[in-house]
Protein backbone atom coordinates (compact mmCIF):
# COMPACT_ATOMS: atom_id res chain seq x y z
CA UNK A 1 0.00 0.00 0.00
CA UNK A 2 1.51 3.28 -0.84
CA UNK A 3 1.80 6.53 0.65
CA UNK A 4 0.50 10.17 -0.41
CA UNK A 5 3.96 10.84 -1.65
CA UNK A 6 4.17 7.18 -3.56
CA UNK A 7 6.51 5.45 -0.75
CA UNK A 8 4.81 2.03 0.20
CA UNK A 9 3.96 2.21 4.14
CA UNK A 10 5.18 -1.08 4.47
CA UNK A 11 7.85 -1.63 2.32
CA UNK A 12 9.22 -4.89 1.36
CA UNK A 13 11.38 -7.05 3.48
CA UNK A 14 14.89 -6.29 2.58
CA UNK A 15 16.86 -9.60 1.25
CA UNK A 16 19.85 -9.34 3.36
CA UNK A 17 18.34 -12.51 5.47
CA UNK A 18 15.91 -13.94 2.98
CA UNK A 19 13.36 -12.06 4.75
CA UNK A 20 14.21 -12.54 8.12
CA UNK A 21 15.20 -9.81 10.43
CA UNK A 22 18.35 -9.44 11.84
CA UNK A 23 18.23 -8.07 15.26
CA UNK A 24 21.96 -6.63 15.24
CA UNK A 25 23.46 -9.43 17.15
CA UNK A 26 24.73 -12.20 14.75
CA UNK A 27 28.48 -11.73 13.63
CA UNK A 28 28.96 -12.04 10.08
CA UNK A 29 25.92 -10.27 8.92
CA UNK A 30 26.44 -7.17 10.26
CA UNK A 31 30.02 -7.21 10.10
CA UNK A 32 31.38 -4.29 7.44
CA UNK A 33 34.32 -4.90 5.08
CA UNK A 34 36.80 -2.99 7.85
CA UNK A 35 36.49 -2.97 11.07
CA UNK A 36 34.72 -5.21 13.40
CA UNK A 37 30.91 -6.23 14.03
CA UNK A 38 28.70 -3.59 15.43
CA UNK A 39 31.12 -0.47 14.44
CA UNK A 40 28.51 0.63 11.57
CA UNK A 41 25.52 -0.78 13.06
CA UNK A 42 22.56 1.21 14.33
CA UNK A 43 21.83 0.41 17.98
CA UNK A 44 18.51 -0.03 19.01
CA UNK A 45 16.31 2.84 19.46
CA UNK A 46 19.28 5.05 18.61
CA UNK A 47 18.16 8.04 16.62
CA UNK A 48 18.88 7.26 13.16
CA UNK A 49 20.71 10.46 12.47
CA UNK A 50 23.70 9.10 14.14
CA UNK A 51 24.04 7.19 11.40
CA UNK A 52 25.56 9.40 9.34
CA UNK A 53 28.81 9.50 11.58
CA UNK A 54 28.83 5.67 12.86
CA UNK A 55 32.18 4.18 12.65
CA UNK A 56 33.88 5.72 9.83
CA UNK A 57 30.88 8.04 8.35
CA UNK A 58 32.79 10.85 9.96
CA UNK A 59 34.97 11.14 7.43
CA UNK A 60 32.88 11.14 4.53
CA UNK A 61 30.92 13.80 6.18
CA UNK A 62 33.69 15.59 6.65
CA UNK A 63 35.05 14.96 2.97
CA UNK A 64 30.84 15.86 1.77
CA UNK A 65 31.42 19.09 3.74
CA UNK A 66 34.61 20.34 2.62
CA UNK A 67 33.77 19.58 -0.74
CA UNK A 68 30.79 21.93 -0.67
CA UNK A 69 32.80 24.94 1.22
CA UNK A 70 35.56 24.51 -1.27
CA UNK A 71 33.33 24.83 -4.34
CA UNK A 72 30.32 27.44 -3.28
CA UNK A 73 33.44 29.27 -1.61
CA UNK A 74 35.49 29.28 -4.82
CA UNK A 75 32.15 30.31 -6.61
CA UNK A 76 31.37 33.36 -4.43
CA UNK A 77 34.64 34.76 -3.97
CA UNK A 78 35.66 34.37 -7.24
CA UNK A 79 32.83 35.82 -9.38
CA UNK A 80 31.28 37.42 -11.49
CA UNK A 81 28.30 35.42 -10.65
CA UNK A 82 26.38 33.98 -14.13
CA UNK A 83 24.39 31.60 -15.20
CA UNK A 84 27.08 29.03 -14.97
CA UNK A 85 27.33 29.78 -11.04
CA UNK A 86 24.94 27.58 -10.44
CA UNK A 87 26.39 24.16 -12.22
CA UNK A 88 29.38 23.74 -9.59
CA UNK A 89 26.44 24.74 -6.89
CA UNK A 90 23.69 22.60 -7.37
CA UNK A 91 26.39 19.23 -8.32
CA UNK A 92 28.43 19.53 -5.07
CA UNK A 93 25.23 19.98 -2.95
CA UNK A 94 23.39 16.93 -4.82
CA UNK A 95 26.51 14.80 -3.83
CA UNK A 96 26.64 16.09 -0.35
CA UNK A 97 22.77 14.93 -0.30
CA UNK A 98 23.65 11.44 -1.81
CA UNK A 99 26.12 10.71 0.80
CA UNK A 100 24.00 11.64 3.11
CA UNK A 101 20.96 9.09 1.71
CA UNK A 102 24.07 6.20 1.64
CA UNK A 103 25.09 7.06 4.89
CA UNK A 104 21.97 6.65 6.54
CA UNK A 105 20.64 3.71 5.04
CA UNK A 106 24.13 1.55 6.07
CA UNK A 107 23.39 0.79 9.40
CA UNK A 108 20.05 -0.15 9.50
CA UNK A 109 19.23 -3.89 9.92
CA UNK A 110 15.67 -4.02 12.16
CA UNK A 111 12.98 -4.17 10.20
CA UNK A 112 11.84 -1.11 11.33
CA UNK A 113 15.53 0.62 11.19
CA UNK A 114 15.67 -0.45 7.45
CA UNK A 115 11.94 0.77 6.46
CA UNK A 116 12.66 4.25 8.36
CA UNK A 117 15.95 4.38 6.73
CA UNK A 118 14.79 2.85 3.26
CA UNK A 119 11.96 6.45 3.09
CA UNK A 120 14.70 9.15 4.01
CA UNK A 121 17.48 7.34 1.76
CA UNK A 122 14.34 7.84 -1.36
CA UNK A 123 13.51 11.44 -0.25
CA UNK A 124 17.67 12.21 0.17
CA UNK A 125 17.93 10.62 -3.10
CA UNK A 126 14.96 12.33 -4.52
CA UNK A 127 16.82 15.98 -3.63
CA UNK A 128 19.83 15.06 -4.84
CA UNK A 129 18.64 14.53 -8.71
CA UNK A 130 16.90 17.74 -8.07
CA UNK A 131 20.19 19.54 -7.73
CA UNK A 132 21.48 17.59 -9.93
CA UNK A 133 19.37 18.30 -12.41
CA UNK A 134 19.21 22.22 -11.69
CA UNK A 135 23.12 21.83 -12.42
CA UNK A 136 22.54 20.21 -16.15
CA UNK A 137 19.97 22.61 -17.05
CA UNK A 138 22.08 25.64 -15.87
CA UNK A 139 25.14 24.89 -18.42
CA UNK A 140 22.72 23.91 -20.93
CA UNK A 141 21.16 27.02 -21.23
CA UNK A 142 24.37 28.80 -20.34
CA UNK A 143 25.94 27.18 -23.54
CA UNK A 144 22.62 27.15 -25.32
CA UNK A 145 22.27 31.15 -24.73
CA UNK A 146 26.60 31.63 -25.48
CA UNK A 147 26.59 29.08 -28.09
CA UNK A 148 29.73 27.17 -26.08
CA UNK A 149 30.61 23.89 -27.30
CA UNK A 150 29.77 20.47 -26.39
CA UNK A 151 31.86 18.01 -24.66
CA UNK A 152 34.60 20.15 -24.90
CA UNK A 153 36.64 17.96 -21.85
CA UNK A 154 36.88 15.20 -19.67
CA UNK A 155 34.75 16.11 -16.98
CA UNK A 156 31.72 16.99 -19.55
CA UNK A 157 31.95 13.65 -20.76
CA UNK A 158 31.94 12.03 -17.34
CA UNK A 159 29.61 14.44 -16.40
CA UNK A 160 27.03 13.19 -18.74
CA UNK A 161 27.37 10.00 -18.00
CA UNK A 162 27.27 10.30 -14.03
CA UNK A 163 23.80 11.87 -15.26
CA UNK A 164 21.89 9.63 -16.69
CA UNK A 165 23.74 6.86 -14.49
CA UNK A 166 22.41 8.84 -11.24
CA UNK A 167 18.44 8.69 -12.98
CA UNK A 168 18.50 5.28 -14.10
CA UNK A 169 20.06 4.20 -10.47
CA UNK A 170 16.84 6.29 -8.86
CA UNK A 171 14.41 5.20 -11.07
CA UNK A 172 15.15 1.81 -10.40
CA UNK A 173 15.35 1.97 -6.59
CA UNK A 174 12.51 3.94 -6.28
CA UNK A 175 10.76 1.49 -8.14
CA UNK A 176 11.96 -1.69 -6.34
CA UNK A 177 10.97 -0.02 -3.70
CA UNK A 178 7.60 1.18 -4.55
CA UNK A 179 6.32 -0.94 -7.18
CA UNK A 180 8.12 -4.17 -6.80
CA UNK A 181 5.84 -5.72 -8.95
CA UNK A 182 7.05 -3.77 -11.67
CA UNK A 183 9.58 -6.29 -11.32
CA UNK A 184 7.22 -9.49 -11.91
CA UNK A 185 6.51 -10.18 -8.05
CA UNK A 186 8.03 -8.63 -4.70
CA UNK A 187 10.51 -11.61 -4.51
CA UNK A 188 12.06 -10.84 -7.86
CA UNK A 189 12.35 -7.19 -6.51
CA UNK A 190 14.28 -8.09 -3.32
CA UNK A 191 16.80 -10.32 -5.42
CA UNK A 192 18.06 -7.31 -7.30
CA UNK A 193 18.85 -5.14 -4.02
CA UNK A 194 21.99 -6.30 -4.30
CA UNK A 195 22.65 -5.17 -7.62
CA UNK A 196 21.22 -1.61 -6.71
CA UNK A 197 23.59 -1.26 -3.64
CA UNK A 198 26.71 -2.39 -5.85
CA UNK A 199 26.11 0.09 -8.80
CA UNK A 200 25.79 3.02 -6.07
CA UNK A 201 28.75 2.32 -4.67
CA UNK A 202 30.74 2.08 -8.17
CA UNK A 203 28.57 5.35 -8.91
CA UNK A 204 30.16 7.19 -5.98
CA UNK A 205 33.60 6.62 -7.47
CA UNK A 206 32.40 7.54 -10.69
CA UNK A 207 31.20 10.82 -9.12
CA UNK A 208 34.40 11.25 -7.18
CA UNK A 209 36.22 10.90 -10.75
CA UNK A 210 33.90 13.08 -12.11
CA UNK A 211 34.66 16.14 -9.55
CA UNK A 212 38.38 15.55 -9.70
CA UNK A 213 38.27 16.02 -13.46
CA UNK A 214 36.48 18.97 -13.07
CA UNK A 215 39.83 20.93 -11.63
CA UNK A 216 41.20 20.66 -15.03
CA UNK A 217 38.55 22.36 -17.27
CA UNK A 218 39.08 25.86 -18.49
CA UNK A 219 36.83 27.52 -16.32
CA UNK A 220 37.99 26.04 -13.36
CA UNK A 221 41.91 27.03 -14.16
CA UNK A 222 40.43 30.42 -15.08
CA UNK A 223 38.01 31.30 -12.50
CA UNK A 224 37.21 28.97 -9.44
CA UNK A 225 40.71 27.88 -8.70
CA UNK A 226 39.80 24.64 -7.04
CA UNK A 227 43.04 22.32 -6.61
CA UNK A 228 43.43 19.20 -8.45
CA UNK A 229 45.04 17.92 -4.55
CA UNK A 230 42.15 19.30 -2.57
CA UNK A 231 39.78 17.54 -4.81
CA UNK A 232 41.51 14.45 -4.72
CA UNK A 233 41.81 14.69 -0.58
CA UNK A 234 38.40 15.01 -0.29
CA UNK A 235 37.46 12.50 -2.48
CA UNK A 236 39.84 10.27 -0.74
CA UNK A 237 38.35 11.06 2.77
CA UNK A 238 34.06 10.32 1.48
CA UNK A 239 35.37 6.58 -0.28
CA UNK A 240 37.74 5.75 3.40
CA UNK A 241 34.06 7.03 5.12
CA UNK A 242 31.51 5.14 3.13
CA UNK A 243 33.42 1.85 1.31
CA UNK A 244 34.59 0.52 5.24
CA UNK A 245 31.03 0.32 6.15
CA UNK A 246 29.51 -1.69 3.39
CA UNK A 247 27.86 -4.63 4.55
CA UNK A 248 29.48 -7.91 2.63
CA UNK A 249 26.30 -9.63 2.66
CA UNK A 250 24.22 -6.92 1.59
CA UNK A 251 26.33 -7.36 -1.60
CA UNK A 252 25.52 -10.75 -1.86
CA UNK A 253 29.21 -12.34 -0.62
Amino acid sequence: MASATGIPQHPPIDSDNDGQHNDGHQGGDLEPLLGRTGDASQRENAPIIKNLVIGTGVLAEAGAILLVVSVWAAVFLHGPLILFSVHPLAQSFGLLVLIQSILVLQPTHTGAQKQVGQKIHAGLNFLGIISFAVGVISIEVNKSINNGPHFHSVHAYLGVIASFWILFQYLVGFTMFATPKLYGSEAKAKSIWKYHRSSGYVLLLFLAATVISATQTDYNLAVLGLRLWAMIVIAVLIILGVFPRIRKQKLGF
